[in-house]
């Protein structure tokens, strides 16, 4: 049994409403796979789903930026189960940058291992223009975060590259992927937790050759 409050941080998706490709298809079993029988009138179905890998909670492996990193089958569980520190940035406002500085004056430890999540208030625009709008963190502070020794990095919005610039090389990412750590995006609840160090499991599929994947993520509270 676990011991401690378990809060869901991922968002729930739902097809056809979403703004990247999300569909499903509902078979009875028969008609993908005749060898199996069902009686007159029983409920017994097989689906197929269609989505864009990128779509709603989702965690981006170094494959998606660094041609030969690893794929979301070959990051080490170490990286996807453990302890993540909160550090609250919403008072920051849209295409506001995060510093070196403001995880500084926070004051919380990041210890080598730590996943850092990045609470922007910015979760609840999943799915709207808006969603673009938000702060983003500066090269400089994704280098002080590497070097403490994350091993991954969260955020409730849709990214942290500064989205004003007409740069498309995504600066951050490639921090990030050539130093082998994930980013999760679209991160939900993170004001819902009671305390800024938690217990966290991040369970994407494990599709060898995939660069991205909608994920599950949990926090416990432990007690």
């Amino acid at each position: 049994m676990i011991s401690g409050r378990i809060v869901e941080l991922s968002h729930k998706l739902y097809p056809g409403d979403e703004s990247s490709e999300l569909h499903i298809k509902t078979f009875f079993v028969e008609e993908v796979y005749p060898k199996y029988k069902r009686e007159k009138d029983q409920w017994y179905i097989i689906q197929k789903v269609s989505l864009i890998n990128h779509i709603g909670t989702h965690i981006e492996s170094p494959l998606h930026y660094v041609k030969n990193g690893k794929d979301i089958s070959e990051i080490p569980l170490r990286q996807l189960i453990g302890e993540a520190v909160i550090f609250d940035f919403a008072h920051k406002g849209p295409n506001e940058e995060i510093g070196i500085d403001d995880f500084v004056r926070a004051d919380k430890e990041i210890r080598a291992g730590d996943m850092v999540f990045i609470y922007s208030g910015q979760g609840r625009y999943v799915n709207m223009k808006t969603e673009y709008q938000h702060p983003y963190l500066s090269p400089e502070a994704v280098k002080w975060l590497v070097e403490k020794g994350i091993c991954c990095l969260g955020i409730d919005s849709s990214g942290i590259e500064n989205k004003r610039t007409s740069s498309h090389a995504q600066p951050n990412h490639k921090i990030l992927f050539t130093n082998g750590i994930p980013l999760i995006e679209h991160l939900t609840n993170l004001d819902k937790l009671n305390v800024d160090r938690v217990l966290v499991l991040v369970l994407p599929l494990r599709i060898s050759g995939l660069d991205a994947c909608p994920v599950r993520v949990v926090a416990i509270e432990q007690t």
